[in-house]
Parts: C-alpha cells; sequence; structure tokens
C-alpha cells in the first residue's frame, strides 16, 4: 500500500468514526439533537437506540485491527444508514442542508472502504480449481 493510499484510508475513516461515534452516543442517550432530527421523518425514538449502537460497534470495528467480515458489515451498515438518511430527509421534504452531513459521511465511508488495507479485507477462502478442457474441474 502506498504512502498516499495509507493516508487516504486512514483520513477517512478517522473522519468516519469521529461522525459516527458522538453520533451514536447522542443517539443511544437520546440526546435533544438526535431527538430532533428524526422526529420530522416520523421514526419512533427507540429506533435511535439501535442505530445508536451500531454505529458505537461499528466505529470500534473499523478502529481495531483484524476481524475484515466485522468490517464490512460495519461498513455496510454505516453505508445503509448513511444513504437511508439522506433520502428519509429527501422524502420528508427537509431542509437540503440536513442532506449535507450525511452525504459527506456517505462519501467518506466509499472512500475508507476502497482504499483499505489488504490486511483489513476478507480474502477469498474458496480458491478455484482449473478446469479441464473437458469442462469440469480437475480434482
Amino acid at each position: 500500500m502506498t504512502r498516499r493510499n495509507k493516508i487516504i484510508y486512514w483520513t477517512s475513516t478517522i473522519l468516519i468514526v469521529l461522525g459516527m461515534l458522538p453520533g451514536g452516543l447522542g443517539q443511544i442517550f437520546h440526546a435533544k439533537w438526535s431527538l430532533d432530527l428524526i422526529r420530522p421523518l416520523g421514526y419512533p425514538e427507540y429506533i435511535l437506540t439501535i442505530i445508536g449502537t451500531w454505529k458505537v460497534l461499528g466505529s470500534i470495528v473499523l478502529l481495531i485491527p483484524k476481524f475484515p467480515l466485522l468490517k464490512e458489515w460495519a461498513y455496510a451498515g454505516f453505508f445503509f444508514a448513511m444513504s437511508g438518511a439522506v433520502f428519509s430527509h429527501i422524502a420528508s421534504s427537509e431542509s437540503m442542508y440536513k442532506i449535507v452531513s450525511p452525504s459527506v459521511l456517505l462519501f467518506l465511508i466509499v472512500l475508507s472502504w476502497y482504499f483499505r488495507p489488504v490486511d483489513r479485507k476478507i480474502i477469498s477462502v474458496c480458491q478455484e480449481t482449473p478446469v479441464s478442457r473437458s469442462g469440469y474441474h480437475s480434482s
């Protein structure tokens, strides 16, 4: 991994965690700002505890070494949460400035995922066996 790619990866990952961790904690504890964000969208308040818990756990997983499968799940969960936030704010006809933060986080999630080091990626366990000319896998 080149120095440039490491810088891109770690910068985007740290920025994701700085966005997700405090946000997740605010959601777990039902901070006023998190309630003010979710009420106009029509979601029940208990959803904050669920999403907040996953944001905190996902933030931890992104920072610790190893566990590539959990990292994939964290990236996927963050992607779904932030894309859902963008579309929820658009669908509820709220002010467009409310989609800025989740849109930036969405971009950072894709950036971090794309530039992650090899040891943080899932490596396929199933290695393909060569196919013979008859079309059958050779043993």
